[in-house]
Protein backbone atom coordinates (compact mmCIF):
# COMPACT_ATOMS: atom_id res chain seq x y z
CA UNK A 1 0.00 0.00 0.00
CA UNK A 2 1.71 3.36 -1.24
CA UNK A 3 0.70 6.86 -1.49
CA UNK A 4 1.94 8.42 -5.06
CA UNK A 5 2.21 12.00 -5.77
CA UNK A 6 0.47 13.28 -9.15
CA UNK A 7 0.02 16.08 -11.50
CA UNK A 8 -3.99 16.54 -11.94
CA UNK A 9 -5.01 16.03 -15.22
CA UNK A 10 -6.01 19.51 -17.05
CA UNK A 11 -9.44 20.51 -16.58
CA UNK A 12 -10.47 17.51 -14.34
CA UNK A 13 -13.34 19.62 -13.41
CA UNK A 14 -14.93 19.28 -16.25
CA UNK A 15 -14.29 15.79 -16.60
CA UNK A 16 -15.60 14.74 -13.69
CA UNK A 17 -18.73 17.55 -14.27
CA UNK A 18 -19.76 15.17 -16.96
CA UNK A 19 -19.55 12.16 -15.26
CA UNK A 20 -22.23 13.62 -12.85
CA UNK A 21 -20.03 14.82 -10.11
CA UNK A 22 -20.66 18.36 -9.84
CA UNK A 23 -19.78 18.74 -6.18
CA UNK A 24 -15.76 18.17 -6.61
CA UNK A 25 -14.73 21.15 -4.27
CA UNK A 26 -15.27 22.56 -0.87
CA UNK A 27 -17.00 26.16 -0.31
CA UNK A 28 -13.04 27.18 0.48
CA UNK A 29 -11.77 25.89 -2.90
CA UNK A 30 -9.85 22.31 -1.78
CA UNK A 31 -10.54 19.89 -4.16
CA UNK A 32 -13.43 17.03 -2.98
CA UNK A 33 -12.31 15.41 -5.70
CA UNK A 34 -8.33 14.73 -4.97
CA UNK A 35 -6.57 13.27 -8.08
CA UNK A 36 -3.32 15.03 -6.79
CA UNK A 37 -2.73 11.90 -5.54
CA UNK A 38 -3.45 7.65 -5.52
CA UNK A 39 -3.02 5.06 -3.71
CA UNK A 40 -1.53 1.65 -5.15
CA UNK A 41 -2.23 -1.88 -3.85
CA UNK A 42 -0.91 -5.08 -4.46
CA UNK A 43 -2.85 -7.94 -5.63
CA UNK A 44 -2.71 -10.08 -2.36
CA UNK A 45 -3.72 -6.43 -0.09
CA UNK A 46 -6.47 -6.46 -2.53
CA UNK A 47 -7.71 -9.74 -1.91
CA UNK A 48 -7.17 -9.47 1.87
CA UNK A 49 -9.64 -5.89 2.24
CA UNK A 50 -11.85 -7.92 -0.27
CA UNK A 51 -11.59 -11.07 1.39
CA UNK A 52 -12.73 -8.84 4.87
CA UNK A 53 -15.51 -7.46 3.54
CA UNK A 54 -17.58 -10.58 2.87
CA UNK A 55 -16.37 -11.95 6.40
CA UNK A 56 -17.23 -8.35 8.38
CA UNK A 57 -20.96 -8.87 5.94
CA UNK A 58 -21.25 -12.76 7.62
CA UNK A 59 -20.51 -11.14 11.06
CA UNK A 60 -23.48 -8.55 10.43
CA UNK A 61 -25.67 -11.32 9.79
CA UNK A 62 -25.08 -13.17 12.70
CA UNK A 63 -25.45 -9.72 14.77
CA UNK A 64 -28.59 -9.38 12.81
CA UNK A 65 -29.89 -12.45 13.90
CA UNK A 66 -28.77 -11.91 17.34
CA UNK A 67 -30.52 -8.28 18.09
CA UNK A 68 -33.78 -9.80 17.24
CA UNK A 69 -33.70 -12.97 19.27
CA UNK A 70 -32.17 -11.70 22.14
CA UNK A 71 -34.65 -8.77 22.27
CA UNK A 72 -32.39 -5.67 21.53
CA UNK A 73 -33.07 -3.29 19.86
CA UNK A 74 -34.80 -1.38 22.85
CA UNK A 75 -30.42 -1.18 23.60
CA UNK A 76 -30.10 0.50 20.32
CA UNK A 77 -32.72 3.35 20.74
CA UNK A 78 -35.48 2.38 17.88
CA UNK A 79 -38.34 3.08 18.96
CA UNK A 80 -40.83 0.73 20.61
CA UNK A 81 -43.62 1.03 17.92
CA UNK A 82 -40.93 0.16 14.81
CA UNK A 83 -39.75 -3.46 16.49
CA UNK A 84 -42.21 -5.44 14.82
CA UNK A 85 -41.83 -3.76 11.07
CA UNK A 86 -38.25 -4.38 11.75
CA UNK A 87 -38.70 -8.03 12.42
CA UNK A 88 -41.09 -8.46 9.51
CA UNK A 89 -38.68 -6.83 7.00
CA UNK A 90 -35.66 -8.52 8.55
CA UNK A 91 -37.95 -12.18 8.02
CA UNK A 92 -39.70 -11.19 4.61
CA UNK A 93 -36.70 -9.61 2.82
CA UNK A 94 -38.52 -7.11 0.76
CA UNK A 95 -37.08 -5.57 -2.26
CA UNK A 96 -33.68 -4.03 -1.63
CA UNK A 97 -30.14 -3.14 -2.80
CA UNK A 98 -29.27 -4.21 0.45
CA UNK A 99 -25.45 -2.25 -0.10
CA UNK A 100 -23.46 -0.60 2.31
CA UNK A 101 -19.66 0.43 2.54
CA UNK A 102 -17.74 -0.88 5.84
CA UNK A 103 -15.44 1.93 7.10
CA UNK A 104 -12.32 0.22 7.64
CA UNK A 105 -8.40 1.04 9.31
CA UNK A 106 -6.11 -0.75 7.07
CA UNK A 107 -2.12 -0.07 6.36
CA UNK A 108 -1.18 -3.00 4.46
CA UNK A 109 0.38 -4.47 7.68
CA UNK A 110 -1.91 -6.30 9.45
CA UNK A 111 -6.05 -7.45 8.87
CA UNK A 112 -8.05 -4.12 8.04
CA UNK A 113 -10.21 -3.32 11.11
CA UNK A 114 -13.94 -2.19 11.31
CA UNK A 115 -14.71 1.14 11.82
CA UNK A 116 -18.41 1.40 10.99
CA UNK A 117 -20.98 -0.19 8.67
CA UNK A 118 -22.84 2.86 6.65
CA UNK A 119 -25.25 0.79 5.00
CA UNK A 120 -28.72 3.09 5.81
CA UNK A 121 -27.39 6.08 3.26
CA UNK A 122 -23.96 5.55 2.30
CA UNK A 123 -22.46 8.20 -0.01
CA UNK A 124 -19.01 8.85 -1.40
CA UNK A 125 -20.70 6.00 -4.42
CA UNK A 126 -20.48 7.51 -7.51
CA UNK A 127 -16.32 8.90 -7.20
CA UNK A 128 -16.07 5.18 -5.74
CA UNK A 129 -18.12 3.54 -8.67
CA UNK A 130 -17.73 6.09 -12.05
CA UNK A 131 -15.44 8.33 -11.65
CA UNK A 132 -12.23 7.12 -10.25
CA UNK A 133 -12.39 4.16 -13.15
CA UNK A 134 -12.90 6.82 -15.41
CA UNK A 135 -9.59 8.75 -14.00
CA UNK A 136 -7.80 5.14 -14.05
CA UNK A 137 -8.66 4.50 -17.32
CA UNK A 138 -6.98 7.62 -18.49
CA UNK A 139 -3.93 8.02 -16.31
CA UNK A 140 -3.22 5.25 -15.73
CA UNK A 141 -4.89 2.57 -18.53
CA UNK A 142 -1.92 -0.17 -18.24
CA UNK A 143 -3.83 -0.93 -14.56
CA UNK A 144 -6.18 -2.31 -12.83
CA UNK A 145 -8.46 -0.87 -10.11
CA UNK A 146 -10.63 -2.90 -7.68
CA UNK A 147 -14.03 -1.82 -8.60
CA UNK A 148 -17.39 -3.80 -9.82
CA UNK A 149 -19.46 -1.54 -7.91
CA UNK A 150 -21.23 0.19 -10.93
CA UNK A 151 -22.08 -3.30 -12.68
CA UNK A 152 -22.88 -4.95 -9.34
CA UNK A 153 -25.87 -2.26 -8.30
CA UNK A 154 -26.69 -1.95 -11.96
CA UNK A 155 -27.14 -6.12 -11.98
CA UNK A 156 -29.05 -5.34 -8.41
CA UNK A 157 -31.25 -2.77 -9.68
CA UNK A 158 -32.20 -4.78 -12.68
CA UNK A 159 -33.18 -7.76 -10.48
CA UNK A 160 -35.48 -5.53 -8.07
CA UNK A 161 -36.96 -3.75 -10.68
CA UNK A 162 -39.93 -6.50 -11.19
CA UNK A 163 -41.20 -6.07 -7.87
CA UNK A 164 -42.54 -2.51 -8.52
CA UNK A 165 -45.26 -2.18 -10.43
CA UNK A 166 -45.17 1.37 -10.60
CA UNK A 167 -42.91 3.97 -10.32
CA UNK A 168 -39.73 4.39 -7.99
CA UNK A 169 -39.58 8.02 -6.42
CA UNK A 170 -36.52 8.97 -5.01
CA UNK A 171 -35.85 10.97 -1.95
CA UNK A 172 -33.38 12.99 -0.47
CA UNK A 173 -32.83 16.68 1.24
CA UNK A 174 -32.20 19.85 -0.59
CA UNK A 175 -28.71 19.19 1.15
CA UNK A 176 -26.55 22.58 0.45
CA UNK A 177 -23.12 20.81 -0.59
CA UNK A 178 -24.98 18.90 -3.63
CA UNK A 179 -23.87 15.38 -2.08
CA UNK A 180 -27.32 13.62 -1.77
CA UNK A 181 -28.42 15.08 -4.71
CA UNK A 182 -25.34 13.77 -6.72
CA UNK A 183 -25.89 10.30 -5.31
CA UNK A 184 -29.54 9.94 -5.63
CA UNK A 185 -29.37 11.53 -9.24
CA UNK A 186 -26.79 8.35 -9.62
CA UNK A 187 -29.28 5.68 -8.43
CA UNK A 188 -32.09 6.97 -10.47
CA UNK A 189 -29.80 6.75 -13.53
CA UNK A 190 -28.90 2.82 -12.55
CA UNK A 191 -32.95 2.24 -11.62
CA UNK A 192 -34.31 4.19 -15.54
CA UNK A 193 -31.28 1.79 -17.12
CA UNK A 194 -33.00 -1.08 -15.08
CA UNK A 195 -36.29 0.00 -16.85
CA UNK A 196 -38.23 1.49 -14.46
CA UNK A 197 -39.69 5.21 -14.20
CA UNK A 198 -38.32 7.28 -11.37
CA UNK A 199 -39.45 10.15 -9.88
CA UNK A 200 -37.47 13.03 -7.50
CA UNK A 201 -38.73 14.47 -4.85
CA UNK A 202 -37.63 16.04 -1.45
CA UNK A 203 -38.19 14.46 2.10
CA UNK A 204 -40.14 17.62 2.96
CA UNK A 205 -42.89 17.49 0.00
CA UNK A 206 -43.63 13.73 0.47
CA UNK A 207 -47.29 13.90 1.36
CA UNK A 208 -49.88 11.92 3.23
CA UNK A 209 -53.56 11.62 2.33
CA UNK A 210 -54.75 9.76 5.05
CA UNK A 211 -54.33 6.42 3.71
CA UNK A 212 -51.21 6.35 1.63
CA UNK A 213 -47.92 8.65 1.10
CA UNK A 214 -48.65 10.68 -2.48
CA UNK A 215 -46.24 13.50 -4.40
CA UNK A 216 -46.74 16.50 -5.08
CA UNK A 217 -49.24 15.77 -7.97
CA UNK A 218 -50.82 13.60 -5.64
CA UNK A 219 -49.75 10.13 -6.92
CA UNK A 220 -49.33 7.33 -4.76
CA UNK A 221 -45.36 6.55 -3.86
CA UNK A 222 -45.47 2.66 -4.26
CA UNK A 223 -41.71 2.59 -4.38
CA UNK A 224 -38.88 5.04 -2.29
CA UNK A 225 -35.76 5.25 -2.34
CA UNK A 226 -34.59 7.33 0.13
CA UNK A 227 -31.46 8.89 0.82
CA UNK A 228 -32.74 10.00 4.46
CA UNK A 229 -31.59 8.30 7.81
CA UNK A 230 -34.12 5.73 9.16
CA UNK A 231 -33.94 7.28 12.75
CA UNK A 232 -34.44 10.35 11.20
CA UNK A 233 -37.54 9.34 9.43
CA UNK A 234 -39.03 7.34 11.93
CA UNK A 235 -39.10 10.61 14.12
CA UNK A 236 -40.64 12.86 11.68
CA UNK A 237 -44.57 13.11 11.46
CA UNK A 238 -44.95 10.68 9.27
CA UNK A 239 -42.97 8.37 11.42
CA UNK A 240 -45.59 6.34 12.14
CA UNK A 241 -47.61 6.20 8.93
CA UNK A 242 -44.48 4.65 7.36
CA UNK A 243 -44.13 1.53 9.76
CA UNK A 244 -47.82 1.06 9.37
CA UNK A 245 -47.90 0.91 5.30
CA UNK A 246 -44.99 -0.73 4.87
CA UNK A 247 -46.89 -3.80 2.90
CA UNK A 248 -48.12 -1.07 0.52
CA UNK A 249 -44.91 1.32 0.15
CA UNK A 250 -41.38 -0.58 -0.33
CA UNK A 251 -38.74 1.68 1.18
CA UNK A 252 -35.46 1.19 0.13
CA UNK A 253 -33.11 0.11 1.90
CA UNK A 254 -35.79 -1.53 4.36
CA UNK A 255 -36.17 -0.51 7.73
CA UNK A 256 -33.96 -3.60 9.77
CA UNK A 257 -31.16 -1.60 8.02
CA UNK A 258 -31.50 0.65 11.40
CA UNK A 259 -29.74 -2.41 13.51
CA UNK A 260 -26.36 -2.12 10.94
CA UNK A 261 -25.76 1.49 10.86
CA UNK A 262 -26.44 1.93 14.82
CA UNK A 263 -22.93 2.09 16.32
CA UNK A 264 -24.36 -0.26 19.08
CA UNK A 265 -23.62 -2.86 17.30
CA UNK A 266 -20.24 -2.53 17.65
CA UNK A 267 -19.68 -4.20 21.11
CA UNK A 268 -22.23 -6.50 20.21
CA UNK A 269 -20.08 -7.59 17.54
CA UNK A 270 -16.44 -7.81 20.17
CA UNK A 271 -19.60 -9.91 22.53
CA UNK A 272 -20.02 -12.23 19.77
CA UNK A 273 -16.60 -12.49 17.79
CA UNK A 274 -13.96 -11.52 20.34
CA UNK A 275 -10.62 -11.18 18.98
CA UNK A 276 -11.92 -11.43 15.66
CA UNK A 277 -8.73 -10.25 13.50
CA UNK A 278 -11.02 -7.58 11.61
CA UNK A 279 -13.06 -6.39 14.85
CA UNK A 280 -11.89 -3.31 16.91
CA UNK A 281 -12.35 -3.87 20.89
CA UNK A 282 -15.69 -1.95 21.59
CA UNK A 283 -17.76 -1.15 24.07
CA UNK A 284 -20.73 0.81 26.04
CA UNK A 285 -18.80 1.67 28.42
CA UNK A 286 -14.92 3.88 28.90
CA UNK A 287 -12.27 1.93 28.08
CA UNK A 288 -8.62 1.49 29.39
CA UNK A 289 -5.71 2.51 27.19
CA UNK A 290 -6.79 4.67 23.89
CA UNK A 291 -10.21 4.61 22.53
CA UNK A 292 -12.40 6.79 19.93
CA UNK A 293 -15.72 7.99 21.58
CA UNK A 294 -18.61 7.43 18.85
CA UNK A 295 -22.52 8.13 19.07
CA UNK A 296 -24.87 5.84 18.36
CA UNK A 297 -25.93 7.54 15.58
CA UNK A 298 -23.48 10.13 14.53
CA UNK A 299 -22.78 10.61 10.38
CA UNK A 300 -19.89 12.69 9.08
CA UNK A 301 -18.07 12.00 11.77
CA UNK A 302 -19.83 14.55 14.18
CA UNK A 303 -19.43 14.53 17.90
CA UNK A 304 -16.27 12.24 17.76
CA UNK A 305 -13.36 12.19 20.24
CA UNK A 306 -10.65 10.88 20.20
CA UNK A 307 -8.49 9.93 23.48
CA UNK A 308 -4.77 9.04 24.08
CA UNK A 309 -3.23 8.68 26.98
CA UNK A 310 -5.23 9.98 29.23
CA UNK A 311 -6.07 13.01 27.14
CA UNK A 312 -8.29 14.57 24.38
CA UNK A 313 -6.12 14.07 20.93
CA UNK A 314 -8.99 15.38 18.78
CA UNK A 315 -13.17 16.07 18.50
CA UNK A 316 -15.39 17.50 16.75
CA UNK A 317 -18.73 19.13 17.31
CA UNK A 318 -22.50 18.49 16.23
CA UNK A 319 -26.07 17.71 17.35
CA UNK A 320 -25.46 14.45 18.32
CA UNK A 321 -24.61 12.24 21.60
CA UNK A 322 -28.20 12.31 23.34
CA UNK A 323 -28.77 8.98 22.42
CA UNK A 324 -25.43 7.62 23.59
CA UNK A 325 -21.97 6.50 22.93
CA UNK A 326 -19.80 3.27 22.40
CA UNK A 327 -16.16 3.05 22.81
CA UNK A 328 -14.21 1.58 20.06
CA UNK A 329 -9.94 0.75 20.09
CA UNK A 330 -8.30 3.43 18.78
CA UNK A 331 -6.72 2.24 15.25
CA UNK A 332 -3.80 4.35 14.26
CA UNK A 333 -4.25 5.27 10.37
CA UNK A 334 -1.24 5.34 8.49
CA UNK A 335 0.13 8.63 6.76
CA UNK A 336 0.42 11.89 8.15
CA UNK A 337 -1.74 15.45 9.42
CA UNK A 338 -4.35 15.25 6.52
CA UNK A 339 -3.13 12.65 4.95
CA UNK A 340 -4.66 9.49 6.66
CA UNK A 341 -6.91 7.43 4.69
CA UNK A 342 -10.04 5.10 5.50
CA UNK A 343 -10.87 2.31 3.09
CA UNK A 344 -14.80 2.35 2.46
CA UNK A 345 -15.50 -1.25 1.19
CA UNK A 346 -18.47 -1.77 -0.45
CA UNK A 347 -20.28 -4.71 -0.77
CA UNK A 348 -24.05 -5.25 -2.85
CA UNK A 349 -25.90 -8.04 -1.74
CA UNK A 350 -23.45 -9.93 0.23
CA UNK A 351 -20.81 -9.73 -2.89
CA UNK A 352 -17.91 -7.15 -2.30
CA UNK A 353 -17.80 -4.82 -4.87
CA UNK A 354 -14.67 -2.50 -4.47
CA UNK A 355 -13.41 0.46 -2.82
CA UNK A 356 -12.72 4.08 -2.43
CA UNK A 357 -10.59 5.87 0.06
CA UNK A 358 -10.77 8.84 2.10
CA UNK A 359 -8.16 11.10 3.65
CA UNK A 360 -8.45 13.25 6.91
CA UNK A 361 -6.73 13.90 9.81
CA UNK A 362 -7.61 11.58 12.80
CA UNK A 363 -11.24 12.07 12.46
CA UNK A 364 -12.70 11.69 8.91
CA UNK A 365 -15.16 14.25 8.50
CA UNK A 366 -17.45 15.76 5.93
CA UNK A 367 -14.90 17.83 4.43
CA UNK A 368 -12.55 14.55 4.11
CA UNK A 369 -11.26 14.23 0.51
CA UNK A 370 -11.50 11.32 -2.02
CA UNK A 371 -8.59 10.21 -3.66
CA UNK A 372 -8.55 6.91 -6.37
CA UNK A 373 -6.51 3.96 -6.59
CA UNK A 374 -5.04 1.74 -8.44
CA UNK A 375 -3.77 -1.89 -8.45
CA UNK A 376 0.12 -2.40 -9.11
CA UNK A 377 0.99 -5.86 -10.45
Amino acid sequence: MERRTLRPRAGWQAKVEALGLVWHTTADGRPYWDEAGCYAFSRAEIAEIEGATAELYRLFLEAGQAILDRGLLGRFGIPDYCHKAIRDMWNEEPPALNYGRFDLGYDGKGPPKLFEFNCDTPTSLLEAAVVQWDWKEEVFPGLDQYNSLHDKLAAKWKDIAPSFNDCVHFAHIADEAGEDTVTVAYMRDLAERAGLETVPILMADIGWDGTEFVDLDLRPMSGIYHLYPWEWLVNEEFGRNAVQTMEQTAWIEPIWKMMWSNKAVLPLLWEMFPGHPNLLPASHDPMAGDYVRKPLLAREGANIEVRRGGATEASTGGDYGEEGFVYQALYDLPGEGENRPVIGAWIVDGEPAGMGIREDGPITGNTARFVPHVIQG
